[in-house]
């Protein structure tokens, strides 16, 4: 699969699950305009129709496509008539799965053309022996311990925390503002955001730092950050973009080992089911002590510290396959099955059992997230492993 081919799949499945933000919209509605990726898109379509499991002729042709241009109209990236013109043998699949991509399979609501605003609710039922693909789901944990299911929050402001105001963006994702109430009298409060098995989120911090968190992980930080430096804590994985402040070094623990950075691009994988934690830099510089082990990684290299106490530093590791999840997408070189295995656990919420021995095989290769759990495992037969999944869990032979 070229580069260009998997951003087109990764845009595609933004949008479908109501997570893409405006440039990667309108990037999308580009591709459509320009008609020169028009098989790559039908095929993205058809398997997202074919994912909803039912033979409900849920729509007509006529009000699909009214739907269809309601959608386009309200959108605004493209104009109809090129669509209409490149896609008409597809145009009722397309219609229903426009429908789809605005609502996540979940919601279709009419944008505001002059007419009342309705709401059509699709169901989607997890397959039997089988399991539906993670999304965007994750929990925030107030100071005081009050919840919130950020994925059930309503847009706009959901908390209010000493002088900081804490907002669910359109797309989803979290901010922390401290501008909106600070007045500096107020003591910073300490805030956590956790995502379950097949969860993922996305968390502006208060400095501006961005953090995605990857399944079955959490992030701990104050509300504002005040004092020498900017102290987080996390467990799991999380890609951070950190925003520059040289007199105020950003700081983040986990169980193994404490990174410090000034400004800069990583991602961090500290699963306690791993062997391994891995600290990967894409841009920027990070210093990582754990214990007696200390090291200044440039882009490009992986400082692993191991449980075994071998730890280490990698030069030239590919940065495409550490930070794939960001992007949606499995990504695999080399990688023994159970650790795909541990990742698809995750990912799906789902158990794995073996039966025998775990079996000594590698595997290549890189397949969308967004996908049910069925078609990674078909691929990992390829390697010659007996692997089915019944009901919850994921067995191997």
């Amino acid at each position: 699969m070229s580069t260009s081919r998997l951003r087109l799949q990764y845009l595609f499945e933004r949008y479908y699950n109501k997570t893409a933000t405006p440039q990667e919209r309108a990037e999308l509605f580009a591709v459509i305009e320009a008609g020169e990726r028009d098989d790559e898109l039908s095929a993205l379509i058809k398997r997202s129709w074919d994912d909803l499991d039912t033979n409900e002729d849920i729509f007509g042709n006529v009000k699909a496509e009214r739907m269809l241009q309601n959608i386009l109209r309200a959108e605004k990236e493209v104009p109809t008539s090129p669509i209409r013109k490149k896609f008409r043998g597809w145009f009722p699949i397309l219609s229903a799965a426009a429908i789809l991509l605005i609502t996540g399979i979940a919601l279709y609501q009419h944008k505001k053309i002059n007419t009342t605003p309705a709401v059509i609710a699709v169901k989607k039922q997890k397959p039997a022996n089988d399991a539906l693909p993670g999304g965007n789901k994750a929990t925030l944990t107030l100071a005081n311990g009050k919840t919130i299911v950020l994925d059930d929050a309503a847009d706009g402001t959901i908390a209010e925390q000493g002088n900081t105001l804490i907002k669910k963006a359109a797309d989803g994702h979290i901010i922390y503002n401290t501008a909106a109430l600070d007045n500096g009298n107020t003591a910073p409060v300490i805030n956590t955001i956790t995502t379950p098995r097949g969860g993922q989120y996305q968390v502006a911090l208060p400095d501006g730092t961005q953090a995605w968190l990857n399944s079955a992980s959490s992030i701990t930080f104050p509300t504002r950050f005040t004092g020498k430096n900017r102290q987080i804590s996390i467990t799991g994985e999380v890609y951070f973009e950190v925003t520059k402040n040289k007199n105020m070094p950003f700081r983040v623990n986990t169980h193994r080992a404490e990174i410090e950075v000034l400004g800069t691009h990583f991602n961090v994988m500290a699963y306690d089911d791993e062997q391994v934690m891995k600290t990967t830099l894409l841009e920027g510089a990070v210093k990582i002590n754990s214990g007696t082990f200390s090291a200044k990684l440039i882009p490009g290299q992986q400082a692993q510290i191991n449980n075994n106490g071998k730890n280490k530093v990698l030069n030239d590791v590919d940065l495409d396959d550490e930070i794939a999840w960001k992007n949606g997408i499995f990504q695999f070189k080399d990688a023994k099955i159970d650790v795909i295995l541990r990742q698809a656990a995750r990912w799906y919420d789902v158990d794995v059992k073996y039966l025998h021995q775990i079996p000594d095989k590698e595997f290549n290769g890189r397949l969308s997230r967004n996908v049910k759990a069925s078609e990674l495992l078909n691929m990992l037969k390829y390697t010659g492993v007996d692997i089915s999944i019944k009901g919850n869990n994921i067995i191997v032979n």
